[in-house]
């Protein structure tokens, strides 16, 4: 439930809402298109009445192996890019890429959320070699690296998908299977490579869209579009 910012009517579901907005990182909902209208001419007097929920992007790559410069460069445009639009960060709280992304983050200034496989702090750094030293919070789950992805996926707004391993597919699937409005980082290497045959191979409609480009803002600016003008209706099968 959510109230809309202008109106103050009471938005029960959002997928049903008339519009959206983004603003400061921010998600606001709107019952009608005047509402929404009227907030986008002065949104700073509005936001007070309905305080937004942060929105959420969640980052899968490569855990392990030797990252090309190029990709670190990648890895940290976009934590930077996504702490710039003041959203919050999710990732499985690993080494590789999804690292660099929280470092990128953490250069601007943002609060990261970093979902472990380990059942507690110890196990996370000393079963599962993963780092604690960059992330504001730390979820232990107990559920192993396998069931960490789907709390990853369901915790998120958006998934972006950056190179990957066998891990990252497993993200990408679970992603995919349930709606999920998907970004591809291209030349980031790994998986993002055979995307698209493996789409083609499963050939299942599940209302998610996959956004690709080479150039990390572009990408988030594209991805905020389409959620804002269709997949917010429905951003996953659970909706009704």
């Amino acid at each position: 439930m959510s109230i809309d910012p202008v109106c103050k009517s009471t938005i029960t579901h959002h997928h049903t809402a008339a519009a959206i907005r983004i603003y400061e990182g921010h998600l606001y909902y709107f019952d009608t298109l005047a509402c929404r209208d009227t907030f986008d001419k002065d949104p700073n007097r509005y936001t007070a009445n309905a305080p937004g929920r942060t929105l959420t992007v969640g980052v899968m790559g490569s855990a392990s192996g030797t990252l090309s410069p190029e990709q670190i460069r990648l890895a940290r445009e976009l934590g930077r890019t996504i702490a710039h639009l003041k959203f919050g960060l999710i990732t499985g709280a690993c080494p590789g890429l999804p690292w660099e992304t929280s470092a990128g983050f953490k250069e601007v200034g943002g609060f990261s959320v970093g979902i472990s496989p380990g059942l507690s702090e110890e196990e996370h750094i000393h079963r599962f070699n993963s780092p604690n030293d960059i992330y504001d919070m730390i979820i232990f789950t107990g559920s192993g690296l396998m069931g960490r992805e789907v709390i990853n996926i369901r915790s998120s707004d958006f998934v972006i998908i950056l190179g990957g391993h066998s891990g990252t597919l497993g993200e990408f699937s679970i992603a995919y299977d349930e709606g999920k409005l998907i970004g591809v980082v291209e030349g980031s290497g790994g998986i993002t490579t055979i995307i698209d045959e493996i789409v083609k191979i499963v050939s299942k409609p599940t209302g998610s869209t996959i956004i690709r480009d080479g150039n990390p803002e572009q990408l988030l600016f594209r991805m905020v579009d389409f959620y804002t003008e269709k997949h917010y209706q429905r951003p996953s099968v659970f909706m009704g």
